[in-house]
């Protein structure tokens, strides 16, 4: 079974929610979810994946979080060329520019973003956002 990585970063636990789904859609669609905190994920597994998710909340400034997701982000862009990236988070205010700047960022570096945006939602997901994920999980399954 094709193993489908889904890194994420969660404070709150909103995001945490919303890769759970992702990994749900994943594994509805038939192949194995790997939900990994980022602080347990390595880039090189990553490196031979032809699509995986990653997720964080806007954090300060409408940023990534800075200590741990940013570093991985970072590391991925490396990779990130030809691959196949789902992007999701939580926002406590603001508009989202922080979304819109890391698809830009993903996009810039080569990786096809799924559906050209991430999937966000303001604070805790509800049912429709949890159902966007697991609709995310299963376009990871499909590439």
């Amino acid at each position: 079974m094709d193993k489908i990585y889904v890194v994420y970063w969660s404070q709150s636990g909103n995001t945490q929610m919303m890769a759970e789904a992702v990994g749900k859609g994943i594994t509805d669609a038939g192949k194995e979810a790997v939900v990994l905190y980022v602080g347990d994920a390595t880039v090189d597994m990553l490196k031979d994946a032809k699509s995986f998710a990653l997720g964080c909340p806007a954090m300060g400034a409408e940023v990534l979080e800075e200590g741990e997701m940013e570093p991985f982000v970072c590391e991925v862009e490396a990779i990130a060329p030809g691959k196949t990236i789902g992007l999701f988070g939580s926002y406590g205010w603001g508009d989202g520019q922080w979304m819109r700047d890391w698809v830009d960022r993903m996009s810039g570096c080569g990786a096809k973003i799924v559906n050209g945006e991430g999937v966000i939602c303001q604070e805790t997901p509800d049912d429709a956002v949890l159902t966007e994920c697991e609709a995310l999980g299963k376009q990871l399954a499909a590439v």
